[in-house]
């Protein structure tokens, strides 16, 4: 049992220093830990799109960073020049991962910034490298927040299932549904936790179960296609997922996979909770039908490991999420409270 052992769950995958981005590249997990620097917002805005940061609040995160970064480069070429760049800054990184709303939440925080500032060129990129920092450490703190509401929820010995990567490495540190992971088995609450791969990308295998093993929480790697199984054998007591998008209905979008989970949930009774931060929630889109969502390149799923494991010339489908109906959301789980989606509740109990 976890006891009362305090778990940091901060691998320290996000840091700005020397005037760069450092990333910790997760797409080298868990065999290398290789930290990657960006010095401009052009490539911070690669990093996001090649996914060696990812996870929505993470991603918004970054993108803080990216402005500030533009900011920096362009504070000796006079006021017009640097609200040019940080415009065009604001277009290259709100084009890298349409799904994640955290990312435009992250640059629209930081444009709103400018619009009301009257600082010159040099004080403004200072204070937008605070506001990026501010905005990190507050995102740490909520997810403890997540955390400690979200693992209310488990009964004392639970086994929990999560799919795709909703940790530390997700986001400011702690992680969503890994913040309720990892509250829960502090307190006594999880004694295991079951991890999806999560194909194609494999962020279960390769992040969550790196993450939760070097903080020393049991873990059971299984394959996507196992999860109704191993639901059906008992094995499974709860499953709590993150999210990327929560639309003002409730709907939900995660990984692809999550509305999988969640269907086979409602068959076996397990209950199924979302864990996200307040800054996820999209009052703009309506409902699921109104949250975009990211395909990604076809070579993720025709290699494995970069090695072919289909017809190069076949064709592929490969969209990176998919949308859970709020109906079959248990509890939402932000750091203003929980949503009992499936009972009815709406988002307005914890906006209004």
């Amino acid at each position: 049992m976890g006891g009362k052992k305090e778990i940091e769950g901060n691998f320290h995958h996000i840091a700005f220093r020397d005037g760069a981005l450092v990333l910790l590249d997760q797409r080298k997990l868990p065999r290398e830990e290789v930290y990657l620097e960006c010095r401009t917002e052009d490539e911070a805005a690669e990093a996001i799109k090649t996914m060696v940061v990812r996870g929505a609040p993470a991603i918004g995160i970054a993108a803080g960073y990216g402005m500030a970064l533009a900011a920096a480069r362009h504070a000796g070429s006079g006021a017009g020049a640097q609200r040019e760049a940080l415009e065009g800054a604001a277009r290259v990184l709100g084009a890298t991962r349409p799904t994640a709303v955290n990312l435009f939440w992250a640059i629209e925080k930081m444009m709103a910034h400018v619009d009301k500032s009257a600082s010159r060129p040099e004080a403004l990129a200072e204070e937008l490298l605070r506001l990026a920092e501010a905005m990190h450490e507050e995102d740490a703190a909520v997810c403890r927040r997540i955390g400690d509401l979200g693992a209310a929820l488990l009964p004392e010995g639970s086994s929990v299932l999560t799919h795709c990567n909703a940790g530390a490495l997700a986001t400011g540190g702690y992680g969503t549904a890994g913040g309720v992971i990892r509250s829960g088995f502090r307190d006594g609450r999880v004694r295991e936790v079951f991890v999806d791969e999560t194909r194609p990308f494999l962020q279960g295998a390769r992040l969550t179960a790196w993450e939760l093993s070097r903080d020393g929480i049991p873990v059971v790697l299984i394959t996507d296609n196992m999860a109704a199984h191993c639901m059906r054998l008992g094995k499974i007591g709860a499953i709590v997922v993150g999210a990327d998008r929560v639309a003002a209905n409730g709907d939900v979008a995660n990984k692809i996979g999550t509305y999988g989970l969640a269907v086979l949930a409602r068959e076996h009774g397990v209950p199924f909770y979302v864990a996200a931060p307040t800054s996820t929630i999209d009052m703009e889109a309506k409902g699921g039908a109104d949250i975009p969502i990211e395909e990604r390149p076809e070579e993720e799923v025709r290699s494995f490991g970069g090695a072919l494991v289909a017809p190069e010339d076949v064709r592929v489908f490969n969209p990176a999420f998919d949308v859970t109906p709020a109906r079959f959301v248990d509890a939402l789980v932000t750091e203003r409270g929980l949503v009992r989606l499936a009972d009815g509740e709406s988002l307005g109990s914890i906006l209004g």
